[in-house]
């Protein structure tokens, strides 16, 4: 059983202060505070943020060349496009997402960040 795009965004919304929005009809995005970082879309893929620039994000797309691409108008800035049901592991794509929610959540101010459960 692989891992659905419902539970991929229920993963998201399991983060301290994660919501669901959707800034453009039809593409779901988690965000925390007022930055994504979840692209859910149509559920086929996920983008996430993995790297803080395009060659560490590339990383990933050599190591999964047909599941795996540089997202459109950001990857430039360590985004990427991670297919579901493809060759990256479940587990792989939901510790990708931690890692994307991790790098956003410190990129907030102090003052607007999650507060971590205990």
């Amino acid at each position: 059983m692989r891992l659905t795009a419902d539970e991929l965004l229920e993963h998201c919304l399991g983060k301290p202060g994660a919501w669901q929005d959707e800034p453009w009809e039809g593409d779901t995005v988690a965000k925390v505070g007022d930055k994504i970082f979840a692209f859910l879309g149509g559920g086929e893929s996920v983008g996430i943020k993995c790297g803080n620039n395009r060659e560490e994000a590339d990383e990933l797309v050599r190591s999964y060349p047909e599941d795996v691409t540089k997202s459109a108008y950001i990857g430039r800035s360590g985004w990427n496009s991670v297919r579901l049901g493809g060759a990256v592991p479940d587990d792989e794509i939901l510790e990708l997402v931690d890692t994307s929610y991790e790098t956003i959540v410190a990129k907030l101010p102090k003052s607007r960040r999650p507060p971590i459960p205990t």
